[in-house]
């Protein structure tokens, strides 16, 4: 009998809702390889977290890439689940929300390539080891890809639009292969980057509370285990209502 684990790639690891969904799938037996622009972190408590990390630059279309390589010889021919969680919004000089007419074209292009981009660069990359495990995408969209949001700038609500779309187009076309693509999009989470005047959103939010990381990461590990196994397409909402 293999002794080898299901084995995670998730990006933007290292914080916030990236954080607690290494912790969840740690905790059910899971090897969690982890993407960042950044070495790894000395100080980080995984164990096994040096050998499983891997520097990728997901702002840089060719980098991205050029890992694909790099990530292929770590996960020895399978790939249960990949989790596109990474993703930036750039703001103006004091925090203000970047609005389409005050986005610069090199600004685009950098979240584009973290937001959208890599999200198929890295299931294409790896589409014949995702196949092998008969494995699951899980991209990362938001509530800002369907609504203008007080907060986040034109170019990360874009990015996440058209993130939804291609989780579609996706589950469409990595289907015959046993691949299951799906989205989760979270609205107001208690993490480190939440904005200033929040606790306005959350007043008129059904549940009257932000979301926790865990409960999105809950949400994620579902939809790579055997009770979604008949979900692929799909865009799950966690936002305690905030969609309606």
């Amino acid at each position: 009998m293999s002794d080898r684990l299901p084995t995670l790639l998730l990006t933007g690891a290292s914080r916030g809702i990236g954080h607690s969904t290494v912790k969840r799938f740690s905790a059910a037996g899971w090897r969690v390889l982890t993407c960042s622009r950044q070495p790894f972190d000395s100080r980080c408590p995984w164990p096994g977290g040096e050998e499983n990390h891997i520097e990728i630059d997901l702002a840089d279309a060719a980098n991205t890439q050029k890992a694909i390589d790099v990530i292929r010889a770590r996960i020895g021919g399978r790939l249960e689940a990949l989790v596109n969680n990474a993703g930036i919004s750039p703001k103006e000089p004091g925090g203000a929300r970047l609005g389409a007419l005050d986005t610069d074209l090199e600004t685009w292009g950098q979240v584009f390539n973290v937001n959208f981009f890599a999200s198929i660069v890295l299931a294409g990359g790896l589409c014949r080891e995702l196949a092998a495990a008969k494995g699951a995408v899980v991209n990362v969209t938001s509530i800002a890809g369907s609504r203008v949001h007080p907060f986040a700038g034109a170019a990360y609500a874009t990015s996440k639009a058209a993130l939804a779309a291609l989780t579609r187009e996706m589950a469409h076309d990595f289907g015959p292969l046993g691949v299951r693509v799906n989205a989760i999009a979270p609205g107001e989470v208690d993490t480190a980057i939440l904005s200033p005047g929040t606790e306005r959103i959350v007043e008129e939010l059904p549940l009257r509370r932000l979301g926790t990381p865990a409960e999105v990461a809950e949400a994620i590990f579902f939809l790579c285990a055997p009770g979604a196994s008949y979900i692929t397409g799909a865009e799950l909402h966690i936002n305690g209502g905030q969609h309606i």
